[in-house]
């Protein structure tokens, strides 16, 4: 006779093992309360490791100075005792390149030691709802299936998976025509005499004159390539596949064939044309195509494009971002870059999802509009909003009461005391 599936029960349960799912879950834990974190694959980071999205977008003050979300700090800091982060510049935006195959072990020592329970290979099927009310999931395992009961539960699927099943309202994709951003499947090259290499303006030019003879199709108006930590290598970003919704399990399977594909036509192409790539060789392809843009979840604020190109405050701000708006044109035209002036204020209403009460959404699917997503989208704001959802979920737990009316000064004096600089 089979068994039933196991159930676990916690106070706080995360499901999303990504920058926001990590720093929630961290956040939680430092607090106090019993916290579980749930993540599909075997090791943690999301895109940050499994999407090969890199270098972090770092957002800053007019000053100059970083704007560094505490437990984001602490996973930096760590990166650059084992020399495996090199903090840089492009396009005039900071950044900080990293060694994915020591982020991973970074988070791992990081989870373990705030005594974070970890569920790895855990696919969330499901939600349990009691009057309207999260009160958990249920997840599928080689061990089969279990339910992780919960008092307070965040989101950080980075696809508001929880929030959909818990029937959240959503936006999906602009509202013109409800396209997303196109999705990349991010490679790194090995074997490249950097020193040969032209400049980027130059690769650019070539790259434009070989589409526009025909040479290349990638719906792609320039090659997008960093540094990384290693000599003689570099990373792409560079592939990129339209009219894809990453909620469709067809449309993820063409992005990750066509990616893939993109990235061999982008190999042959530099290794033939381009100066210092003629030994050169895919070292390493992502082990997901990078989604930009799904779900976002409507709560109590949205944040608008007026929000962010105009720095707005908020009482109940509970993180600070500046990256520009940087939209990758659904239909593979172009992308707009717009740089802002100064950080605006995410408020803590964004990370809370209307009619679903002891749900909490971090990271990429809160409470934004196309456009302002556009700029929250990137990993250190993620972090920023998933350690405000974790200090909240562990307070809530503590002053036994729902997310909507959790205590936002009492986030940001905790914040504040560990080190966020924003507030």
């Amino acid at each position: 006779m089979e068994k039933g599936p196991k159930v676990l029960n916690t106070d706080v349960l995360v499901v999303g093992g990504g920058p926001a799912g990590i720093a929630a879950a961290v956040a939680s834990a430092r607090e106090g309360s019993r916290t579980i974190l749930v993540e599909r694959y075997g090791f943690l980071g999301g895109m940050a490791t499994a999407g090969l999205v890199n270098p972090f977008m770092v957002s800053k003050f007019p000053s100059g100075g970083l704007i560094m979300p505490p437990i984001f700090s602490d996973v930096i800091a760590r990166l650059e005792e084992k020399n495996a982060a090199k903090r840089g510049e492009l396009f005039r935006q900071p950044h900080i390149v990293f060694d994915p195959e020591v982020l991973k072990s970074v988070l791992f020592d990081l989870i373990l030691s705030a005594g974070v329970t970890l569920y790895l290979h855990s696919y969330a099927s499901g939600v349990i709802l009691k009057d309207e009310s999260f009160a958990g999931a249920l997840f599928e395992s080689k061990s089969g299936q279990f339910r992780v009961f919960s008092r307070i539960g965040i989101d950080a699927t980075g696809d508001g998976d929880l929030a959909y099943l818990s029937g959240a309202q959503y936006e999906l994709g602009r509202p013109s025509d409800g396209l997303m951003q196109p999705a990349t499947l991010n490679f790194r090259v090995g074997g490249v005499d950097t020193e040969a290499t032209p400049n980027r303006e130059d690769m650019d030019k070539a790259f434009r004159a070989a589409k526009d003879e025909g040479r290349i199709k990638i719906e792609r108006e320039k090659l997008l390539w960093f540094e990384t930590t290693r000599a003689n290598e570099l990373h792409f970003n560079a592939t990129r596949v339209i009219r894809v919704n990453g909620t469709k399990v067809e449309d993820l399977t063409r992005a990750e064939i066509d990616g893939r594909r993109q990235a061999e036509e982008i190999m042959s192409y530099l290794r033939a044309e381009v100066r210092g790539f003629e030994n050169a060789f895919i070292a390493v392809t992502a082990t997901q195509v990078g989604i930009r843009e799904t779900r976002r979840i409507i709560g109590h604020y949205m944040l608008t494009k007026e929000d962010v190109i105009e720095g707005r405050e908020f009482d109940d701000a509970i993180a600070k971002c500046s990256y520009p708006i940087d939209i990758h044109d659904p239909k593979g035209k172009g992308t707009l870059f717009q740089p802002l002036s100064r950080p605006y204020g995410i408020p803590y209403r964004c990370l809370i999802p209307k009619k679903i009460e002891n749900l909490i959404v971090a990271g990429r699917p809160i409470s934004v509009s196309h456009e302002a997503f556009s700029s929250t989208r990137v990993m250190p704001t993620c972090m920023a909003t998933g350690e405000a959802a974790g200090i909240a979920a562990s307070l809530c737990v503590k002053r036994k009461t729902s997310p909507a009316k959790a205590d936002v000064d009492e986030i940001c004096g905790i914040l504040l005391k560990s080190g966020a600089n924003y507030l």
